[in-house]
């Protein structure tokens, strides 16, 4: 049973860098794991350690605990749980982090759209309009 849980977490681990080398970082990859001193399961999602799972019990402050752990560990400033969606794929897993951190991910956007609209606001509007015919 044991192994049967860890090749579905391996599994969605893969899916996870498979997904996000296609439309975030061709970087993206799985980290061996360092016990005590983990530093997340997928390095390359800009920013974040990150923690992958794929359980039929979710556990979010579990989850969020060990990514934020994790975060301090590889030196990265957001800590997230990336949860797999059961019957669904990749793209429509959940991505969650504790509020206090989600506060301060946007209040580093905040400041970086507004400086680069301080410094090039020409390509603001153009950064602005592509991502928002993304959504």
């Amino acid at each position: 049973m044991a192994n049967a849980s860890k090749a579905k977490g391996t599994a969605w681990e893969s899916a996870l860098v498979a997904y996000f080398r296609e439309h975030h970082s061709p970087d993206a990859r799985r980290n061996v794991q360092m016990g005590a001193k983990d530093i997340g399961d997928i390095d390359g999602y800009y920013l974040h350690a990150v923690e992958a799972k794929a359980e039929k019990t979710i556990t979010l402050s579990d989850y969020i605990a060990q990514a934020n752990r994790e975060a301090i560990h590889a030196g990265q400033p957001f800590g997230c749980a990336v949860v797999k969606r059961r019957m669904k794929g990749v793209a429509d897993g959940y991505v969650v982090r504790d509020v206090r951190t989600d506060v301060r991910l946007m209040n580093r956007m905040r400041d970086m759209e507004e400086a680069l609209q301080d410094c090039d606001y020409d390509r603001w509007c153009d950064l602005d309009a592509e991502h928002r015919e993304a959504a």
